[in-house]
């Protein structure tokens, strides 16, 4: 499977998993329908399905027009399937869903939203976060509680360290100068923040992460006890 980074609206990624075996492809979390559009009609692939993290409409905000166009199906959480535009295809919390050579799982972790899940590729060992986990961040606690965040985030520790973590957003700069600030004398982060760096400059995403390092970096992801994790939340909203 290729990953195609599709950047969308101001700082979003969408995400096209490609199988080349059979020039199929799923995008993740579609903000607008235009750039999707164009990167499939110039490749000649055939969308098939539309997946999604959660409801926000910068992460649907395609679905229609691209179901409509592509006769894509979309995926989504079960308990989120009213907020979810177009679902056809409903998963449970933990269910495994085939397709030919699209195979991934599905995991609910509420906090970003209620309803939001992240999609793991568990073959190829890729991770769709959403809002929930970024690169040397995580999001903001909308719909749920801190407790609900932290134990997301703690599941997402629990998957294989050499997992690569594809988020929502191009927020990797400005999590970074949050993480220096409490986190200042780890010499992992400040070797991954020149790597950062280097990456904008050449117009690159510093998307994909590695679990590996966002365990070594993150935080929100270093933290090891709910009152410490919602006192950086705090700290950050107001960042």
């Amino acid at each position: 499977m290729d990953v195609e980074i599709i950047k969308c609206l101001k700082d979003n990624y969408s995400y096209l998993v490609i199988d080349n075996k059979t020039n199929s492809a799923c995008v993740i979390d579609p903000s607008e329908s235009k750039p999707i559009i164009n990167f499939v009609e110039k490749t000649n692939i055939n969308l098939k399905f539309i997946l999604n993290t959660h409801h926000h409409y910068d992460h649907i905000g395609g679905n229609k027009e691209l179901k409509k166009k592509y006769s894509a199906k979309v995926i989504g959480f079960e308990e989120d399937k009213n907020r979810i535009p177009e679902i056809d295809i409903c998963l449970k919390d933990r269910e495994v869903w085939k397709y030919n050579n699209f195979e991934f799982k599905i995991f609910h972790i509420a906090g970003h939203t209620s309803g939001h899940i992240c999609i793991n590729f568990y073959k190829e060992k890729l991770l769709f976060t959403g809002d929930t986990l970024f690169s040397l961040g995580c999001g903001r606690i909308f719909e749920g509680t801190y407790k609900q965040m932290y134990n997301s985030l703690k599941l997402i520790k629990t998957f294989s360290i050499e997992t690569k973590i594809y988020c929502g957003h191009e927020y990797t700069l400005k999590n970074s100068q949050f993480c220096s600030i409490h986190d200042k004398e780890n010499l992992k982060l400040k070797e991954k923040i020149l790597k950062i760096k280097k990456k904008l400059d050449k117009g690159l995403p510093t998307v994909p992460t590695t679990l590996k390092d966002e365990l070594e970096t993150n935080i929100f992801l270093r933290c090891n006890s709910i009152e410490t994790f919602s006192k950086l939340r705090d700290l950050k909203d107001n960042f």
